[in-house]
C-alpha cells in the first residue's frame, strides 16, 4: 500500500506527527527490480534468513497438537516463558529477577517498547534519545504523544556528559532516557561502568531508563555484552527489552522480553491487558526450550555472523571503503566513500540498488546523524556477500571510470 502525503480521511493527530517513511523510494525500486527478475543481494533489512533450529521447531509442532495451546494465552506470557528468561539472565548476566513481577513477555521486543511508551508517556513528556537511533525508539515516543530530543551517540562518557548538559537547559526535565547497546545501527558498544554512571545519572535527575538489549548474545572476539540490569540500583530506575529474534533465528515468532522494575513493568503488563491475549501458547512453549539451550545455539549463531562480518569488512577494505569491525550485532556501519559522499546516504543506496544490485539501508534513515553511512545486515551466506563485494567495486570502477561532461560554454550575445 502507497504511502500518501495527505489523507482523505480524518486521521488522529499522532499519524499525521509521523514523518514520510525514508525508506519508501528504496523499497519501492527494489520491488521493482525484484519483479523484473534481478538477483538482489539484500544487505538491508536484519531480517535473519538462517533457520530456526530444528529442536525448537520440532517442540513448536508438538505444542501445536495439543488443543490446550489453541486457547487465548495471558498477556503477560506464560509463567514458565517468563522463569526460563530468568534463569537465562541468572546464568549470562548474574542477574536475579523474580519472574512473577520483573519480566513480561512481549509479542516480540518492538511491541513491548511501543507499549511501555503508552504507559508512561504523554503529551508534555519529553524522552532523550541518542542518534541515530533505531526507529521505534523514537517513533514509539512520538505515537505516545510525547516528544524526542535527539543526541548525538557517542561513546560511554561523553555520551553521559550529553545527557547531564542536555537535562540541565531543558524545562521540564526529561522523565525517559531510551539506549541501546551494543547499538543499531552503529553498532556501538558499552561497558559496565556506562550503565553505573547511567543509573546514577537517572537516580539524580528522576529520569526512567528503558534499554534495548537486542543483541546482548550476539557478540565477538571475546566481547562479552553487559545487560544494564547488572549495574547496581539499575532496576530502581529502568527496565531491559531483550528478543529470541536473533540469537535463535526466531524473527517471525515474536517473542521478546521486558525485565527489571517492577513498576514500569506493571504498567506494562496493565497496557497489555487492554491491548492483546500475549503468544500464541505453542511458540511460548517452543520459546521456553529455546532459552534452556541458549548457552548452547546463540555463540553458534554469533560465529556464523563473525565470518559474515569478516568477509564483508574484508572485502569492502580491500576495494576502498575505511570500515571497522563490529565487537558485537548484526550490522556493519559503514562510511560511504568519498567518491560517493556528496550524493548522500539516500541517494547511494539508491545508486547502489540500481548499479550493483545490492541493497543497503541509508544511514539518514536512522535519523540526522547518520547521514553518511550506511548500514550493512549480515544476512546473506559468505558467497552472496563475496558477489555483492564483486558488484559493487565494479560499479563503482564504471562510476569512476565516466568521462565528465564538459562544462557549458557561456552564452554569446548578439
Amino acid at each position: 500500500m502507497s504511502e500518501s502525503k495527505t489523507y482523505s480521511i480524518p486521521v488522529s493527530d499522532r499519524l499525521l506527527r509521523l514523518p514520510p517513511y525514508l525508506f519508501g523510494r528504496l523499497n519501492a525500486l527494489l520491488y521493482r527490480k525484484r519483479r523484473a527478475g534481478a538477483d538482489i543481494i539484500d544487505l538491508g533489512m536484519g531480517n535473519p534468513s538462517d533457520p530456526t533450529p530444528s529442536f525448537i521447531v520440532e517442540k513448536l509442532r508438538e505444542a501445536v497438537l495439543d488443543p490446550r495451546n489453541h486457547r487465548y494465552s495471558v498477556s503477560i506470557g506464560l509463567y514458565n516463558l517468563r522463569r526460563e528468561l530468568s534463569r537465562l539472565y541468572g546464568a549470562k548476566w548474574g542477574v536475579d529477577l523474580d519472574p512473577a513481577s520483573e519480566v513480561i513477555a512481549t509479542i516480540g521486543s518492538k511491541e513491548g517498547f511501543s507499549h511501555l511508551c503508552l504507559a508512561l508517556l504523554g503529551p508534555g513528556d519529553t524522552v532523550l534519545v541518542p542518534s541515530p537511533a533505531f526507529p521505534i525508539h523514537v517513533y514509539g515516543v512520538i505515537l505516545a504523544g510525547a516528544s524526542v530530543i535527539n543526541v548525538r551517540l557517542a561513546p560511554g562518557p561523553e555520551l553521559i556528559k550529553t545527557l547531564i548538559d542536555v537535562t540541565n537547559h531543558l524545562q521540564p526535565k526529561p522523565k525517559v532516557v531510551i539506549v541501546n547497546f551494543p547499538h543499531n545501527p552503529t553498532t556501538m558498544t558499552a561497558d559496565l561502568d556506562f550503565f553505573k554512571d547511567l543509573v546514577a545519572f537517572a537516580k539524580k535527575y528522576d529520569v526512567m531508563v528503558m534499554h534495548d538489549l537486542a543483541y546482548g548474545l550476539t557478540t565477538f572476539d571475546g566481547y562479552e555484552a553487559p545487560s544494564f540490569l547488572q549495574a547496581p540500583g539499575a532496576r530502581d530506575v529502568g527496565v531491559e527489552f531483550t528478543t529470541l529474534s536473533k540469537p535463535f533465528n526466531m524473527a517471525g515468532w515474536r517473542i521478546g522480553f521486558c525485565a527489571g522494575n517492577a513498576e514500569m513493568c506493571r504498567a506494562l503488563a496493565k497496557i497489555k491487558g487492554y491491548y492483546d491475549y500475549g503468544i500464541f501458547q505453542a511458540a511460548q512453549v517452543a520459546g521456553i526450550m529455546a532459552m534452556r539451550k541458549w548457552a548452547e545455539v546463540a555463540p553458534k549463531q554469533a560465529l556464523i555472523y563473525r565470518q559474515r562480518r569478516d568477509v564483508l569488512c574484508d572485502g569492502l577494505n580491500r576495494i576502498g571503503w575505511n570500515v571497522e569491525k563490529p565487537k558485537a550485532s548484526m550490522f556493519v556501519w559503514a562510511e560511504i566513500p568519498q567518491p560517493f559522499r556528496a550524493m548522500g546516504s539516500i541517494e547511494f543506496a539508491m545508486w547502489l540498488l540500481e548499479n550493483a544490485e545490492v541493497s543497503v539501508s541509508p544511514g539518514r534513515g536512522f535519523g540526522d546523524y547518520g547521514e553518511g553511512y550506511v548500514r550493512m545486515a549480515l544476512i546473506e551466506n559468505e558467497q552472496r556477500i563475496k558477489q555483492g563485494i564483486r558488484n559493487i567495486d565494479r560499479a563503482a570502477r564504471k562510476f569512476q571510470a565516466a568521462p565528465v561532461p564538459p562544462p557549458e560554454s557561456p552564452s554569446q550575445g548578439p
